[in-house]
């Protein structure tokens, strides 16, 4: 098939890629030339495992290209993928500018163009948004009905960050909200051959499942956290209470998420709990569980800055910066709001992340940082050794193998944020400290 992606931020990207590899025909659309230049050099715009190689190779072969041009991106496509962000406003809510606007440019180009075109969307949006909001926006730019002159469906992904690629071709399910058979036989012919249940449903069902999964994701680890912080302060072993709960696959239905760890983040989990609870208020229906997870989630990072306050020490180093290994995703990253929080109180940060570069940052990632931590390019260290050789206090937020390797044992004070893999043998040292176990 002929596809267009608008959008060429981590889903855009990863998913442009892998249909390409499928034998689609794929055009990437985005408003940043230097995310559109990268593309048409072959390489990729995110850091993510096999998506340099298989972003090169698609490019090489002529499956992908990208432009900054809507029309002809609409011109070359008989199906556009519609994978720009919403992310939250100041209130909580979802902000839906950027859908918004790229709606009314595909349907001002299908205007022009004519002939059907199938349009899907995969940015994660509440039930109503589509059918009430984007819906409309494409009938008056266009000038005919959905479901006649054009098609519509919503397809939310389930990609993981670092794992994403993976994820593509092995989903966990495949969900097509369609607004007739037709716009879901498009979408359902797009992955034609990957494994997994296929889920055809109305498309305010599509809207809401995505929801429904990060805000239990985000449930759990809360969860998971505040059961590792109490039992700590018991003297219990968190990790051993957990392995026995999550023996029971009958009732706690899945060991995803539910270790105790660090504070969760990124791109997806924040955001959609608060516009989930944002729009049940607005409803006035009561949700004080999911109101609570973000707070919960805000004090159990609370509890790392803590440990160093008790410290006493003011030289601090910081392995890992991103929200998750094998990414440079910066976006609500609590490993930037810890530092941010520490770099605040006046502590002396430094920060080492293999994946993090101020250079290579661009995009939404570039403006989050330089929003939240405008300091960055001060505290990055350029090696695991720089950050030891400066800090009285490491707080551990990363598994990669070269921090790990170079941990010293009763050295500076050890603050473990990801529980690493001799956290039982070090737990015997006087330096060592476990966030929740």
């Amino acid at each position: 098939m002929r596809v267009s992606v608008f959008g060429l931020g981590y889903v855009g990207c990863v998913s442009a890629a892998c249909l390409a590899s499928m034998g689609h025909e794929v055009i990437g659309v985005d408003v940043n030339q230097v995310k559109v230049d990268l593309v048409n050099e072959g390489k990729a715009p995110v850091v993510e495992e096999r998506i340099a190689d298989l972003t090169a190779e698609v490019v090489r072969a002529g499956a992908l290209r990208a432009t900054r041009d809507v029309r002809e991106a609409i011109r070359g496509s008989e199906i556009s993928l519609i994978c720009v962000g919403t992310p939250s406003e100041p209130n909580g809510s979802l902000c839906t500018t950027y859908l918004e606007r790229v709606t009314e440019q595909i349907g001002a180009a299908l205007a022009e163009r004519g002939g059907r075109q199938t349009i899907v969307f995969r940015s994660t949006m509440l039930p109503g948004t589509c059918l009430n909001l984007l819906v409309p926006i494409l009938e008056k730019y266009v000038g005919g009905t959905a479901g006649v002159s054009f098609g519509v469906a919503v397809n939310p992904e389930f990609l993981r960050e670092g794992t994403s690629v993976r994820d593509f071709f092995d989903p966990p399910k495949t969900v097509i909200g369609e607004l007739d058979p037709a716009s879901g036989d498009a979408v359902a012919a797009l992955y034609e051959g990957l494994p997994g249940e296929v889920f055809r449903v109305p498309i305010p069902t599509a809207e809401a499942i995505k929801y429904a999964d990060n805000a239990f994701h985000g449930l759990k680890i809360g969860f998971a956290n505040e059961v590792g912080a109490v039992c700590r302060a018991l003297g219990v072993d968190s990790h051993q209470v957990m392995d026995v709960f999550l023996a029971d696959r009958k009732l706690n239905i899945s060991p995803a998420y539910l270790r105790p760890g660090f504070a969760f983040g990124g791109s997806c989990l924040p955001k959609d709990l608060r516009s989930f609870v944002h729009a049940a208020r607005r409803a006035d229906v009561s949700v004080p569980i999911l109101a609570h997870v973000l707070p919960s989630n805000s004090d159990h990072l609370q509890r790392a800055v803590e440990l160093v306050e008790r410290t006493g020490k003011r030289r601090v180093g910081l392995f890992g910066l991103s929200f998750k290994p094998g990414t440079d995703d910066l976006r609500e990253s609590p490993l930037v709001e810890l530092a941010e929080r520490l770099f605040g109180r006046g502590y002396d940060l430094r920060i080492y992340d293999a994946n993090v570069s101020l250079s290579r940052l661009i995009g939404a990632n570039r403006e989050y940082i330089e929003t939240r931590l405008p300091h960055l390019a001060q505290l990055l260290a350029t090696s695991v050794d720089d950050v030891l050789d400066h800090a009285e206090v490491c707080l551990v937020g990363t598994r990669d193998p070269d921090v790990l390797a170079a941990l010293p044992h009763g050295g500076p004070v050890l603050i473990d944020l990801v529980r690493v893999p001799d956290a039982d043998a070090r737990r015997a040292e006087p330096g060592y400290v476990g966030l929740a176990w």
